[in-house]
């Protein structure tokens, strides 16, 4: 199963984690998996070369782990494009159903790093 975890201060996001293989098909085959790297990836790409905001980069190819965390969560545009990826990945966890897809939303605060 993936885990799609968003971090939110104040109705802001200021980041997510995706981790974990679907598990839908054999490697190779999983269509969920797939769509959920794309979107994933697409937005830490569209938040870097459009938008230009400033993030740490969550990468860990041995515990498959991918994400961002944002320097500031206040940009509209990088907020857009984080609930646009949320409402997708709500459309993968609607249409395939949870036992491939969990979406999760933490709250954190100045004393708490994601």
């Amino acid at each position: 199963m993936t885990t799609v975890t968003f971090y939110k201060k104040n109705e802001c996001f200021t980041g997510f984690t995706a981790q974990g293989h679907a598990l839908f098909a054999d490697a190779g085959n999983d269509i969920v998996c797939a769509a959920i790297s794309v979107l994933v990836i697409n937005t830490i790409n569209s938040i870097d070369d459009l938008v230009h905001d400033d993030f740490e980069l969550i990468n860990d190819d041995k515990e498959c782990i991918l994400g961002i965390m944002l320097e500031k969560s206040t940009n509209p545009d990088t907020q857009l494009l984080l609930r646009s990826l949320k409402m997708g990945l709500d459309g993968i966890c609607s249409e395939y159903g949870k036992k491939y897809l969990k979406i999760k939303t933490k709250e954190v605060n100045d004393n708490v790093k994601a």
